[in-house]
């Protein structure tokens, strides 16, 4: 490709909406140019990065034995009706009707849609197993899209869904797709970690997550760096404390602390460690009729460290939590603890209420709570002799840097990550709400096991870049860069010998399956390499008259500080031994 012939469309200045690095680098580099809120069109320099993405996927889910097809954006409504998630699924699903008043939904993923197929196409367990894959356009309804490719609302995704005849053979295929996934990423050039996850609202028990690392990102990644546990800080166990609860060593004390409503603030005026105070946390769950109206309410109160955060994915798999929660209401809270917000505790309540408590505060001795009364708080707490001992003790907080590691091989640390990537398994969750079933060796009707595999094709770019730029701009893998190099001829239009190299290393890396491109705008050098940069093209070759009466061209990586001298006749070796395998 030369230049001339392609659209080079770079930036000074980044958009006032851009807020994350990946966005505003794109966007200058002429990547992306914003059509609507979180809605994109990839512009070619941009295109060619995410073409080279899909060409790796695709190479490595045909090499696992998924077989390609494309299902519709616009799907039905009444397959999603079948699953319950046309109603479930919230505004995130967009909804629309035709002329005739049918209801469609724009999809954010093919779950029903793939079901239908293989529920028509499989019979027999001898057809079986099967993965279908698509690279197809999808659609979030994002409440506020924003950070570019990141959180956008239309977006490109690689979505698998494997078919199997029992669990065994599901978990099997779950497998070979996180050994193919470890391939993709190993073959993008990134940095990355696969983390245990929750499998959120698609369901499922069995689940990773591959992040992308990247200072910007927005998951803590948790993991110990003396072994090979990771896991999304939603899914990381904080284990129970080893040590046994202390014995009750202060007296019960009700203990003015006015206009201090936080823990920390309790704890500084008090003079001790934020960890021995609790804060109480106040929920509620609904029980609704046919209609959707709440016909009972119940009160939760959830005890954690002063010092510590409540993780809503656990304490939405606690008993009696399952079907959702909500922060109780300010006429809830004083109904129950005759108090406003910020003195609130378990003791000398008004109406009875379910008590959780976490793991740490179970083996508190000695801690401070509010006592349900504005300015006051209560020190000296015990379990058992203030207080029944908790009902109900769970993990429902975020682990912290220096927990100890559930696989016992050391302490906890958290980087943050971008994810990119989701493996699942379903089990029957699909198949028996649409009752996609097939025959056994012995005639009779099982239904189908299922897996799914989702890849960001269009926020694996912007996650790149998150974890690759400085501060002239991007800084491609090879692998995914636009242009693998960039041929950068000095005043190619004032010299035939200038002109006459730059066309004959250009057309040798063409002939050797090279991706470049050669710059024959004419531009000045500082004009030319700052859009390189920029684009982050990651292999520059300089041609210069001057350099040429020596025999020498110019080389530099976009890492480099600064360019190499190499001989003419050199280059090409040169070159070939600084890409990447």
């Amino acid at each position: 490709m030369k230049a001339s012939q392609f659209l080079i469309s770079t930036l000074k200045e980044a958009p006032a909406d851009a807020e994350v690095v990946s966005h505003k680098l794109m966007t200058r580099a002429g990547m992306i140019k914003k059509l609507g809120a979180g809605i994109y069109n990839y512009m070619p320099m941009g295109l060619r990065v995410i073409r080279k993405v899909e060409a790796i996927v695709r190479e490595e889910m045909n090499r696992a034995g998924a077989i390609e097809m494309t299902m519709p954006v616009v799907q039905p409504a009444e397959l999603w009706q079948e699953t319950g998630r046309f109603e479930k699924m919230g505004p995130e699903l967009l909804r629309i009707q035709d002329r005739h008043g049918r209801d469609f939904v724009i999809q954010p993923t093919s779950e029903e849609v793939v079901t239908d197929v293989v529920r028509q196409e499989v019979r027999s367990y001898k057809q079986l197993p099967k993965n279908f894959y698509q690279i197809q356009t999808k659609f979030r309804d994002e409440r506020r899209p924003r950070f570019g490719l990141m959180r956008g609302r239309e977006f490109i995704m690689k979505d698998a869904y494997s078919f199997d005849r029992d669990m065994v053979s599901a978990k099997a295929s779950y497998q070979v797709m996180a050994g193919a996934y470890r391939k993709i990423f190993d073959r993008f050039g990134l940095t990355y970690r696969a983390v245990a996850a929750d499998s959120g609202a698609i369901g499922g028990d069995l689940s990773e997550e591959f992040q992308v690392i990247a200072a910007t990102g927005e998951d803590a990644i948790v993991y110990c760096p003396n072994s090979s546990y990771a896991a999304n800080i939603e899914k990381a166990e904080a284990l129970a404390p080893s040590q046994p609860r202390g014995a009750a060593a202060q007296a019960l004390t009700k203990t003015p602390t006015p206009g201090k409503s936080t823990c920390e603030d309790v704890a500084a005026l008090l003079n001790v460690p934020l960890s021995t105070t609790v804060k109480s946390l106040v929920l509620a769950t609904d029980t609704l009729n046919e209609q959707g109206e709440i016909v009972k309410s119940q009160v939760w109160l959830l005890l954690l460290r002063g010092d510590h955060d409540m993780n809503e994915v656990k304490v939405g798999k606690l008993p009696g939590m399952e079907g959702g929660f909500r922060f109780a209401t300010l006429s809830e809270i004083e109904e129950h603890f005759g108090c406003k917000p910020g003195y609130l505790g378990p003791l000398n309540l008004k109406k009875p209420v379910h008590l959780v408590a976490d793991r740490d505060v179970a083996v508190m001795a000695n801690w401070i709570c509010g006592a349900n009364e504005e300015d006051f708080h209560i020190t000296g707490v015990n379990w058992g002799r203030d207080l029944p001992e908790p009902a109900l003790v769970a993990d429902i907080r975020n682990v912290v840097a220096g927990d100890k590691s559930p696989d016992g091989q050391g302490e906890l640390a958290i980087e943050r990550g971008i994810e990119v990537g989701h493996v699942f398994y379903l089990g029957t969750k699909y198949s028996q709400a649409m009752n996609a079933t097939f025959l056994d060796e012995n005639g009779k009707p099982q239904f189908l096991e299922m897996g799914c595999y989702g890849i960001g094709v269009t926020r694996l770019p912007a996650a790149a870049i998150e974890q690759n730029h400085d501060e002239r701009g991007i800084i491609w893998p090879d692998a995914i860069a636009p242009f693998t190099v960039v041929v950068c001829p000095i005043g190619m239009d004032r010299s035939e010998a200038v002109k006459a190299e730059a066309e004959r290393i250009y057309a040798a890396l063409l002939a050797d399956g090279v991706d470049v491109i050669l710059d024959d705008r004419g531009e000045r050098p500082g004009a030319m390499f700052a859009d390189w940069e920029l684009i982050g093209v990651p292999h520059r070759i300089t041609i210069g008259d001057k350099g040429l009466k020596d025999g020498l061209v110019e080389y530099q990586h976009r890492r480099d500080a600064e360019s190499s001298k190499v001989a003419v006749a050199d280059i090409l070796g040169h070159l070939k031994g600084r890409l990447a395998p």
